[in-house]
């Protein structure tokens, strides 16, 4: 493992926080300090049960390692353990949330929204439907609409809030199909439209302006599912038309989602849903049993909901969830201060690099013969998928699993995807494809900069597992 500069960042840091809470009488220090460091070593010793997901030999799964600031914010806050639910639980942690949140809500476009952390992209998902369906009020049956490349939770959030869900196919390119979204709106039961940008199998962007088009005809809510895709906002001259395009007009979308535990270095978990009408902050109010008696003697802010009664309220009043974890939004807003989200800033150019090694990767690929790529052409984000070379789906499919398998001996560690034969360039152009035939095909997410200039080593694993004997 590389040297981690976590704990020198610490140190002095610690002394501070300490230094603050001085005047209050001394606590012992906690006891068995021994036994702990004995515990903490055979915790140390099951982690190694682990992929490397630091590494940029790990070029597998959606997994990108915390920036070393925002694991020392973390354990930092954790000396306090603050509870961002109420500003009671955490007063400067409320305030930072607050100001990430802002900067988040800006990079979209957004001025004036709601908006705040979640512990995933899931339950940020969740709030954002659920705020469909509440806006749909007395109109039952009202559907939730999304690709059949969507994340699969959306059905499943869909089915807990009751909500009737419906796929809409998508095309070769892993987009929603517009004629088939049109044919489901034409049945004026939709509450909402999730487009994806960015799904998780391939990357692909949906056409988020043409849905907005739809949307002036048909009056449904859109809601942009950004939870992997939605940094890429930041590098838009990187991408390719119509996935720019689709970024240009996401701030006419009703609400967004975007995990900063994904591209935004942050630790697990930290996700964060927003709103384009900060009054849609009435569908969260209630009436609590007890009172957070100091937060009306703080400000208001402009994210929070103007339409509550009784003082500028508390976080907590515009989340489904009570209990989150403050750590997460100390750590999102010191890594913010340290790398804004600015086009031409470090992090921006951490994305693009990303980028760059998905696009030499698919380069070298699309020149070996014995691949088969996407019909669609080059990834539209930092995800790379490619099915081999072989006479039937299922050879083609063992020929992915064992190649999966030398990689990993190879210490080059990818991942394995499903997706529909017809997607890929046929080996013969008079081969006749079935286009519900599934094959699984090999896939790697290029997330982290140092991708970039890993790839040649990451190229040599790769050639060497591909030499190696598969089975048939």
């Amino acid at each position: 493992m590389p040297l981690d500069p976590v704990p020198g960042l610490l140190s002095r840091a610690t002394e501070l926080l300490e230094a603050e809470f001085s005047a209050l009488p001394s606590l012992a220090p906690a006891a068995d300090t021994e036994r702990m460091a004995s515990v903490l070593e055979g915790v140390a010793h099951r982690l190694s049960d682990n992929y490397p997901y630091f590494h940029p030999l790990y070029a597998g799964q959606m997994l990108k390692p915390p920036h070393p600031l925002a694991r020392a914010a973390y354990a930092l806050a954790m000396k306090i353990n603050p509870n961002n639910h109420a500003r009671d639980g955490g007063r400067a942690s409320s305030e930072m949330e607050i100001e990430a949140v802002r900067e988040l809500a800006g990079m979209f476009g957004w001025s004036e929204y709601l908006g705040h952390l979640t512990s995933s992209g899931t339950l940020a998902n969740l709030e954002a439907l659920w705020v469909a369906g509440q806006a749909a009020g007395t109109r039952p049956g009202m559907r939730i609409l999304a690709s059949e490349q969507a994340h699969y939770t959306h059905h499943r959030i869909s089915a807990v809030l009751k909500l009737p869900f419906s796929q809409v196919p998508a095309d070769h390119r892993g987009r929603m199909r517009m004629d088939r979204l049109e044919a489901e709106l034409k049945k004026g039961d939709v509450a909402a439209v999730v487009c994806t940008l960015g799904t998780t199998a391939i990357g692909a962007v949906d056409p988020l302006p043409q849905i907005l088009a739809l949307r002036e005809r048909y009056g449904f809510r859109v809601h942009v599912d950004a939870a992997y895709g939605g940094y890429f906002k930041l590098i838009p001259d990187a991408l390719d038309e119509p996935a720019r395009s689709a970024y240009a007009a996401i701030a006419q979308a009703d609400s967004i989602v975007i995990d900063p535990h994904k591209h935004g270095l942050q630790p697990y978990g930290c996700g964060c849903v927003l709103f384009r009408d900060p009054a849609e902050g009435r569908f969260y109010k209630h009436d609590s049993p007890y009172t957070y008696f100091t937060s009306k003697q703080l400000p208001p802010h402009a994210n929070e909901p103007k339409s509550l009664a009784g003082g500028p309220g508390h976080l907590g009043e515009i989340s489904l969830e009570c209990s989150r974890a403050g750590a997460a939004a100390v750590a999102l807003w010191a890594t913010q201060q340290f790398l804004p989200l600015s086009p031409s800033g470090e992090f921006a150019r951490g994305l693009a690099q990303g980028r760059a090694a998905a696009l030499e990767l698919d380069r070298r690929l699309r020149a070996d013969a014995r691949v088969q790529p996407l019909v669609a052409g080059h990834p539209e984000l930092d995800i790379v998928v490619w099915k081999l070379q072989a006479e039937s789906p299922d050879q083609s499919s063992q020929r992915a699993r064992a190649i999966f398998d030398s990689c990993a001996a190879h210490d080059l560690h990818l991942a394995l995807v499903q997706l529909p034969e017809s997607w890929f360039a046929p080996a013969d152009t008079g081969q006749n494809q079935v286009e519900n035939t599934l094959v699984t095909c090999l896939r790697s997410v290029l997330m982290k900069p140092e991708h970039e200039a890993w790839l040649d080593r990451i190229w040599e694993r790769y050639m060497a597992a591909c030499a190696a004997p598969i089975g048939e």
